[in-house]
């Protein structure tokens, strides 16, 4: 088992493109890359901690190679947005990719420089890849919210123009 660990704005959105996937044995939300310790989501939403909403995904890479993992990411993402993505603003939400190895960030960069090569999008990619930290899970009514919330969930996906512009642009 490995694991890998992708930040594309709220980590809600970020579920539901790796679930049910053979080889995905877990995906769990949570925070990554601050100086708090075990942040708070009511902490993290302020944009002060450092942190970034993330999606850990535990997967078997016999399976589900890493490199499959990195295809379905970066369809989720604006990757030329630095401030955040759609309508979740702030440092919390930009997009990165956090690399647990060697493998994985050679992987990273490779796929983010064929983003760039591909003249996909007029601006610059501005995805970061940067090494895993200490990763907090978030709480609980945060785990599989599109399941436990599917009304509010799809208002606020729609609402989000994430949709839109996946469609629009990959």
């Amino acid at each position: 088992m490995e694991k890998a660990t992708f930040a594309g704005g709220c980590f809600w959105c970020m579920v539901t493109p790796f679930e049910e996937l053979p080889g995905i044995r877990g995906i769990v939300s949570g925070y990554t890359g601050g100086t708090v310790e075990n942040p708070t989501y009511e902490q993290v939403k302020t944009g002060t901690t450092g942190h970034y909403e993330v999606v850990q995904i535990t997967f078997e890479p016999d399976v589900f190679p890493y490199e499959r993992l990195l295809e379905l990411y970066w369809p989720q993402t604006d990757p030329t947005d630095g401030e955040g993505q759609f309508q979740d603003r702030g440092s919390q939400y930009k997009p990165a990719i956090f690399f647990h190895n060697e493998e994985q960030e050679q992987a990273a960069l490779a796929s983010r420089q064929a983003i760039a090569d591909s003249g996909r999008f007029d601006k610059p990619i501005v995805t970061e890849i940067l090494p895993a930290q200490e990763f907090y899970e978030a709480e609980e009514y945060h785990q599989d919210y599109h399941k436990k919330s599917p009304k509010h969930y799809k208002e606020d996906r729609e609402q989000s123009g994430r949709d839109e512009f996946i469609e629009a642009n990959w």
